[in-house]
């Protein structure tokens, strides 16, 4: 076959400058990702090894190996594992046919570190990082399967690659780097031991080097004895069968960033051994930071890596962990599945659904500890990961006062960066106090200087904010919690009253009644598109209106996300509560005694309803009419 020139995408070429410009100061880091690649590529062929008859592997020992040449200026990473055909070829190292180098040069431009290393693995762009070291690359790999040609790579990394048919001995890929001036320090033995054992050491398959040795003449004048012999460099043992006193800190953190590309330190690790119904190890750890795609369900893995009796199978298992818990990240080893098996078949195996209750009961165990003992961890946890959690109150039902039990938010006695939690909330609530208050929407400012809360401020009733887009979808399923209900301070009517009380305030609201029939039979009439009842509250002491949703409808928060969901939401109509001892209720129905055809008095019935839509931060209809009406008022003032 004849050799082809093809060009970069921009994207890549953007990528390739950055890169050879020196934008990260730990070059090392290229062997890094180098390893990890071959490392995941016999990954993939001992799982297709299982399911593959034209792939056979039962004579293979799977290694890395790694040849320096000091002479040539060359390092090249052999692997025997899965290899690539012409396509996949270009399509992963010509072209990156993925949003990923996007991202990466996007995540650049916002860092304030532009040398920190944890950009390059992050975004699946690893392969790169050789041209920090390299002025050329060659990649020579042969796909794994009966019949596959093999296929060579090269490029400068300036603006063109080629590809050609070539010969290759055995599947496989073989990255040949050859280096630029000012990096010969990376040919040197001691150097690449240093780099393998900080970053590669735990990498399960044996990473190898023919290393020289000479042994001295035991007799003046004789010859020394000079031997050339294949050394293993890493441990390879699997971090997660090791015992945890075997493992420091930085080991633990050092497989965290090989498992997951993301370098910083995870907020939290759990590393355990099931025995008995099931038998399994896992070692599981969460973020410290939320992972760019977390939101983006479609093609994304749970990164929940599966091996069986130390065989890879897959990490797109989703039933080893409620998809809630999808930020998790790490490994299960289970020595009760079958190898031999397809995906569709172990998705439904009881061992799965075995391995799943357990994960996500040490999980949840996990963060209720955090919770308990380390509060200012769980805050910046839950930041990062709360709405993902919420999710599953809608659908484990299983495991809903867990989760009821870890939901944390700002309330009027608890700001945001102090939440509360409902366990916390119960134990505030007065004797008078039946019902959990909470008011939900997308401003949490807003929300606090909503004129429902003060019926609320008067009587001591702690009001639970729910601020985040998710939360219209799961406080239904949450109801009640310790037994007390939850109740929407924005539907319906909301008692407030003791018994005592109640006779005085229907006393109060039928005085109301009577004296102010006209003026709400003026409001009701003047916005019928809008208000289906014009009702007098006690809720309100500072506020002259508000308005609030019928019990069984849809509340505006909702109904905004709904229709940014592209769904077709008529609007409903609202309820709208006056204040009856407020003076601008007191003026208005002075002005209608006196001449209720006034033109005024419908100015300020509008005046009034936007008023009341801005306060609890919709959009008013009119915003042009609205100015001008509060401009007449200003210019008649005294």
């Amino acid at each position: 076959m004849s050799k082809s020139t093809k060009k970069f995408k921009t994207e890549v070429q953007q990528l390739l400058d950055l890169v050879i410009h020196s934008l990260y100061s730990k070059k090392e880091i290229f062997l890094r990702e180098l390893l990890s690649n071959a490392s995941d590529a016999i990954d993939r062929i001992s799982f297709e090894a299982q399911t593959q008859k034209d792939i056979i592997t039962s004579d293979v020992s799977w290694k890395i190996k790694l040849f320096l040449d000091e002479e040539a200026k060359t390092l090249t990473i052999s692997d025997n594992g899965i290899g690539m055909t012409k396509e996949e070829l270009e399509n992963n190292i010509g072209t990156i046919a993925n949003s990923g180098t996007k991202n990466f040069l996007n995540s650049l431009k916002d860092s304030n570190k532009p040398d920190d290393s944890q950009f390059i693995g992050q975004f699946g762009v690893g392969f790169y990082a050789s041209y920090m070291v390299a002025d050329k690359v060659t990649v020579l790999t042969k796909r794994a399967g009966k019949d596959q040609p093999a296929y060579k790579w090269v490029s400068d990394g300036v603006g063109t690659y080629t590809i050609e048919e070539a010969e290759k001995d055995s599947f496989g890929t073989d990255v040949k780097l050859h280096f630029r001036e000012g990096s010969e320090e990376y040919l040197k033995e001691w150097k690449v031991r240093q780099i393998v054992k900080e970053y590669s050491d735990f990498i399960s398959y044996p990473i190898v080097m023919d290393v020289t040795r000479t042994e001295k003449a035991e007799e003046e004048g004789g010859e020394d004895v000079i031997t050339i012999e294949e050394e293993t460099i890493n441990s390879m043992k699997a971090i997660w069968k090791k015992n945890k006193s075997e493992i420091s800190d930085e080991e633990y953190k050092d497989f965290y960033s090989h498992l997951t590309h993301d370098y910083n330190e995870p907020q939290e690790r759990i590393h355990f051994r099931a025995e008995g119904v099931s038998e399994f190890t896992t070692l599981l750890y969460i973020p410290a930071n939320a992972p760019f795609d977390m939101m983006f369900k479609e093609g994304r893995h749970n990164d929940i890596h599966l091996y069986v009796k130390n065989v890879f199978i897959g990490n797109d298992f989703k039933g080893l962990l409620p998809d809630y818990l999808r930020f998790v990240k790490g490994v299960v080893d289970s020595s009760d599945l079958p190898l031999n098996v397809s995906r569709e078949i172990l998705q439904d195996d009881l061992n799965i659904l075995k391995i799943n209750k357990s994960l996500s009961s040490r999980v949840l165990k996990t963060l209720a500890t955090m919770k308990k003992k380390r509060f200012d961890d769980y805050i910046k946890f839950y930041k990062n990961f709360g709405q993902v959690m919420k999710e599953g109150l809608a659908s484990d039902f299983e495991n809903a006062d867990k989760l009821k039990d870890l939901l944390i938010c700002p309330s009027t006695e608890a700001g945001e960066d102090k939440p509360t939690d409902l366990k916390s909330y119960v134990d505030r609530m007065s004797s008078e106090q039946k019902e959990i208050f909470y008011l939900t929407g997308s401003d949490l400012l807003s929300l606090k200087k909503s004129p429902l809360l003060e019926g609320f401020k008067k009587k001591g009733y702690e009001v639970l904010f729910f601020n985040d887009p998710i939360d219209e979808f799961i406080v239904d399923h949450i109801r009640e919690y310790d037994g007390k209900a939850l109740k929407a301070i924005d539907k319906g009517s909301v008692d407030l009253d003791t018994e005592e009380e109640k006779k005085e305030t229907e006393e109060q609201i039928k005085e109301a009644d009577k004296n102010f029939k006209g003026l709400k039979e003026l409001i009701k009439s003047n916005l019928d598109e809008d208000i289906q009842e014009v009702r007098f509250t006690n809720r309100l002491t500072d506020s002259p209106c508000c308005l609030v949703s019928d019990e069984s409808a849809m509340n505006p928060q909702m109904e905004r996300i709904m229709r940014a969901m592209n769904q077709d939401v008529p609007a409903s109509k609202r309820i709208m509560e006056l204040n009856p001892t407020h003076p601008l209720v007191e003026k208005m129905n002075k002005i209608f005694a006196e001449n209720k055809e006034t033109a005024k008095l419908n100015d300020y019935v509008e005046l009034l309803y936007n008023q009341a839509l801005l306060s609890e931060g919709s959009e008013i209809k009119d915003p042009v009419k609205f100015s001008k009406l509060v401009s007449d008022l200003m210019l008649k003032a005294d």
